[in-house]
């Protein structure tokens, strides 16, 4: 479909890439990494016609068409949401209006004469292709898409020009999806998209027709999207058949096997040049020197290029807080609404009476669709806004640092970099400041720059930096991950999962979400749904899992008490439950994929979801262990009778305690049959 043959790209005196051979083929699902400045987007440009190359050439088959969607930049003016994401369609309605036009002249021509024959043929070739791309539901098509990228049907008919940066990135990638070209280029798909609307993506490009290469630094959607993954390194191009965590291991692997080869060679190379050295002015030996000089210019250099080293980076870790951290009472937020439209000023409701305890030690991931109210959740439990009603109570020797998404507006235009940073923590040695600012993307001369000449984006990744090096014991973080590399963010969660404080955080980023979160918060309709547990028994629970296990033990009990399922208290502020129970789907994103469940063999798990699980195997197993003691002490208990009240509350008690131990036992079963399959998958 799109091959590159022999191609390079310079960049000014800096050589991108050489020598590329790429055959991408009409099943294409292929992730494209590397690090910084090794040519990814400048690649995919090139594949899209946007950029030339150097060397090779490029060649594509004739008549497939090409969609590309870079970072940011893109700016629509002149039509609402729905018209501008319908105009991709503007060439069926011409074909339908032809086809209209056709009609008449079939109805008037003689049917002998070749103007109708003519006519008939094309009327035929346009009714094919209408039937093809089904004319008639493209309205559908279009609020299919744009309610899966998070716009609500009161922003379909908004101009584009009232939208955001963010959210016009949104509306070119709705065209993009509703166009489905052969090949699809997408360079951080994931930039501008909340979680649910990143869940959507996974899902449709799981059963997009054709090919598509993506750019991505998140690390679960790279894993749950492509089938195959190339890397620019060294130079040159890498091709790995599998999805990231399979190019991990095998990358790996061919580092192993370059560092033997780069030492054999090398050590031919110095014999060959001790040689030469020892004998190259004795005339009996002339013959073989000359030999092994021609056997030395021949050889192909082995390049192993400089990798980067793994910073390990250690939290100072702060002062003890209480063990309640933050206490929310009956918390509301009103924002005033101004007139619109002849409409009279009204009042929108972001939160209605949400209460909450976080305690100490928590990691807290705060969820919910765009303009939810999270931002605004941090923003009241940091301090920054004023509640509308309702109480923020922060507990004994608390003491909160929040990092906002606009961050970089804090920070000091003028100061330098490491000698602001070096302010902060005078005990850290600069070695290790620089060695952080390396993994956030600043290297050489880098950290000796103003701030003010940074990008937002720049000023945002020191914030973060700065932030590490001497954080407090409560951390309020707004998209952390924001303009992050996988090796920032790998960097950012080590150095979180190993703090001792309290985090709340918001991130679109499913790997670091289930690396740290230990409870959910989702923010939905003006209320906090508490969750425990990861992201992945969020989902499970959103999706019915507490009513599945009840159904199952309904089956298996007769009559099944009803305080085994898990119980969502009036307003939905609160989760109560005697057991909590972790997802049944695989952590590969299936139990997000509706309408589409995977078949058995697409199981897989990946390192922090089997890890989790089989803690919490261990973990009831000890439980089950309690619940057998305290069932055996109630039986007996039951069997010396005292009173009727006393007979009766323990009879009770002994049925809750029955019905624990058989939900927990199900909820086992249900674990270890996953870490089985794993295991055999593996």
């Amino acid at each position: 479909m799109l091959q590159l043959s022999a191609a390079g790209k310079r960049f000014g005196p800096k050589l991108l890439f050489e020598d590329v051979n790429w055959l991408i083929t009409p099943d294409e699902r292929t992730g494209l990494v590397g690090g910084n400045g090794t040519g990814k987007s400048t690649l995919l440009k090139i594949l899209a016609g946007l950029e030339t190359l150097d060397y090779g050439e490029l060649t594509q088959v004739k008549g497939m068409t090409l969609g590309y969607l870079p970072q940011d930049g893109l700016a629509l003016r002149g039509k609402t949401v729905f018209a501008e994401c319908l105009s991709v369609f503007d060439h069926l309605r011409e074909l339908e209006r032809e086809a209209e036009q056709l009609t008449h002249t079939l109805s008037t021509a003689d049917p002998k004469s070749r103007e109708y024959a003519a006519a008939a043929d094309r009327y035929s070739d346009i009714a094919d292709h209408l039937h093809v791309h089904d004319i008639y539901t493209l309205d559908s098509q279009v609020g299919a898409v744009l309610g899966g990228l998070g716009f609500n049907k009161e922003d379909w008919e908004r101009k584009t020009e009232e939208f955001s940066g963010g959210w016009q990135m949104r509306i070119a990638l709705a065209k993009l999806l509703l166009q489905q070209p052969s090949l699809l280029l997408l360079d951080e798909p994931t930039n501008h998209l909340d979680l649910e609307s990143r869940n959507w993506l996974e899902n449709y490009l799981h059963d997009y027709p054709n090919a598509y290469i993506l750019i991505s630094h998140d690390r679960y959607f790279l894993d749950v999207t492509v089938s195959k993954t190339v890397e620019i390194w060294n130079k040159r191009m890498q091709v790995y058949h599998g999805n990231y965590e399979t190019y991990v291991l095998q990358k790996e692997e061919r580092r192993t096997q370059l560092m033997a080869a780069y030492k054999n060679q090398r050590d031919r190379i110095e014999a060959l040049e001790a040689f030469i050295n020892r004998f190259r002015y004795q005339a009996t030996k002339a013959k073989q020197v000359q030999s092994r000089i021609k056997e030395l210019e021949k050889i192909e250099r082995i390049e192993v290029p400089e990798e980067e080293a793994t910073i390990h980076f250690t939290i100072p870790q702060p002062p003890a807080s209480g063990r309640t951290v933050i206490e929310v009472s009956h918390l509301s937020k009103d924002y005033p609404m101004p007139p619109v439209d002849g409409r009279p000023p009204g009042v929108k409701h972001v939160l209605r009476d949400v209460s909450f305890q976080i305690e100490r030690g928590d990691r807290i991931a705060l969820v919910g669709a765009n303009g939810a109210g999270k931002s605004t959740l941090i923003r009241l439990l940091s301090n920054l806004e004023p509640p509308t009603s309702g109480q923020v109570r922060l507990g004994h020797n608390v003491l909160a640092d929040y990092f906002a998404q606009d961050q970089y507006k804090v920070l000091d235009p003028n100061a330098q970099m490491l000698e602001d940073i070096s302010g902060i923590a005078p005990k850290v040695p600069v070695v290790e400041l620089r060695s952080l600012l390396g993994c956030f993307m600043f290297s050489g001369d880098d950290v000796f720059k103003p701030l003010g000449v940074l990008s937002g984006g720049e000023r945002n990744r020191y914030a973060m930096a700065k932030m590490l090096v001497s954080p407090a014991n409560m951390l309020l973080l707004d998209e952390p991950t924001n303009h992050l590399d996988l090796r920032a963010k790998d960097v950012l969660l080590e150095a979180i999962a190993n703090f001792t404080g309290t985090v709340l955080f918001v991130s679109h980023d499913r790997y670091f979400i289930d690396g740290l979160a230990t409870r959910v918060f989702e923010v939905e309709a003006g209320r906090v749904h508490v969750y425990p547990g990861g992201y992945e028994d969020y989902l499970w629970r959103k999706q019915g899992g507490p009513a599945q296990v009840a159904a199952s033990l309904a089956d298996s009990l007769k009559p099944a008490p009803a305080h085994n399922a898990v119980i969502l208290s009036e307003g939905a502020a609160e989760v109560e439950e005697p057991v909590l129970s972790l997802s049944k789907e695989p952590a590969a994103g299936a139990g997000v994929r509706s309408g589409n469940p995977p078949k058995p063999s697409a199981k897989r798990l990946n390192p922090i979801r089997q890890r989790q699980l089989e803690d919490r195997v261990a973990a009831i197993e000890q439980e089950l262990a309690t619940l057998d003691s305290r069932v055996a002490a109630a039986e007996e208990h039951l069997g010396h009778y005292t009173s009727v009240e006393d007979s009766q509350r323990t009879a009770a008690e002994l049925e809750q305690l029955r019905a624990q131990r058989t939900a927990l036992t199900a909820e086992w079963e249900s674990l270890a049959t996953q870490l089985e399959e794993h295991s055999a998958a593996v």
